[in-house]
């Protein structure tokens, strides 16, 4: 009774300021805040508004049981140099109101690295959920935002050893813990909801299609690369189901490649999905196709248990293909779809460790924080 009395008392002083931006960052830092719920711990949640629609952003907050942001920057679209300005603009005037015990931020994003630089300009505890992530590709503005903002914190949450170990090979100069995925721990909680939801596509059965994302920069901003990507998938010739996200949609009208991704009538391109619905089909999809770093985590929840290929030549989430879930396969269209093929014809579905932890990384990381401030 000691002990919690003790953490009690420091928890009434603890004022933590959370900075998100986009989806990946709502769904894994609401386990942490809903931790600080659950000890009534108040806390500042500030929403760059980098994914500027309403079901890239807005949506997901109330998926995830979260309540709305005490502050939205609203940067929307932009160069980086835009957004991480406006963002670390808005930021800084917030933390001198609000004067918190730590700044909490989660992942590689622009709004990430504006949070990490706003708060060690003025000397607030920095602390980073999910470090330690290396995809050591130089094409990746979000490399450079996950090393910097690693270098910057003061506490260093990693989700396995192995980025704990880069960490350490790196000298930075903050602690470090091995945590889990905050991932995990929101997929499991909220996977029985997004069950009992009506199917967001109609006609779908599980089993039937594959679903994909595709938004990085390094794959729709070039031309070439774009249509490349295109080809290789429609000669999967496969039900793929597609929520574009608004930079992809904006490239394949661009570069006239829209009319070509759709003339196979394999690909369905639908809106982008809320949390809940994107779990949906993820739950009911026969194998999953991307370039999202987080979904490659996701998939390797136990509840999930699914394929994912990796539409990359890098990534920052090893353990994913080491435990068998996820498979790189580039993005060359003479390579990539025997790739796939190949995958599938290996089998889907047998058991694989979780590489990512046991659900409760969200109570490790606030557990850390309170003992140390």
């Amino acid at each position: 009774m000691k002990h919690n009395r003790v953490e009690s008392s420091r928890s009434t002083f603890l004022k933590p300021f959370f900075v998100v931006g986009t989806r990946p960052e709502i769904v894994k830092m609401s386990p942490v805040i809903h931790e600080c719920e659950r000890r009534g711990i108040e806390y500042y949640l500030l929403h760059t508004g980098q994914h500027y629609t309403e079901t890239l952003s807005e949506s997901f907050f109330v998926d995830m049981g979260l309540r709305e942001p005490d502050k939205n920057l609203n940067i929307g679209s932009g160069s980086q140099a835009e957004q991480t300005a406006k963002a670390l603009i808005g930021i800084e005037k917030e933390l001198l109101r609000e004067t918190p015990s730590f700044v909490a931020v989660e992942g590689d994003t622009n709004a990430v690295m504006s949070g990490a630089l706003a708060a060690v300009k003025l000397h607030i505890p920095l602390a980073h959920v999910e470090a330690g992530l290396r995809s050591y590709d130089k094409r990746m503005p979000e490399e450079y935002n996950r090393r910097l903002t690693d270098h910057a914190s003061d506490y260093l949450f990693a989700p396995t050893e192995r980025s704990a170990d880069i960490l350490r090979q790196e000298h930075v100069m903050g602690e470090i813990f091995v945590t889990g995925n905050t991932v995990i721990d929101a997929l499991e909680t909220i996977l029985p909801r997004a069950r009992k939801r009506k199917i967001p596509v109609a006609g779908l059965k599980a089993g039937s299609f594959a679903l994909m994302t595709l938004h990085r920069a390094e794959n729709v901003d070039d031309k070439a690369t774009l249509e490349g990507l295109v080809d290789g998938l429609i000669s999967l010739d496969t039900k793929i189901v597609f929520p574009a996200h608004p930079r992809t949609v904006a490239r394949l009208n661009e570069f006239g490649l829209m009319s070509l991704l759709r003339s196979g009538g394999s690909i369905e391109v639908i809106e982008p999905l809320g949390y809940l619905d994107f779990l949906r089909l993820m739950d009911m999809c026969s194998y999953v196709i991307t370039d999202s770093g987080g979904i490659q985590e996701e998939v390797t929840a136990p509840s999930l248990n699914k394929r994912v290929f990796v539409l990359r030549v890098t990534t920052e989430r090893p353990e994913a293909v080491e435990s068998g879930h996820a498979v790189v396969v580039g993005v060359d269209p003479t390579r990539f779809p025997a790739m796939i093929r190949d995958g599938v014809d290996s089998g889907l579905h047998p058991s694989r460790p979780c590489p990512y932890g046991s659900g409760d990384a969200a109570k490790r990381i606030m557990d850390i924080l309170i003992d140390r401030l």
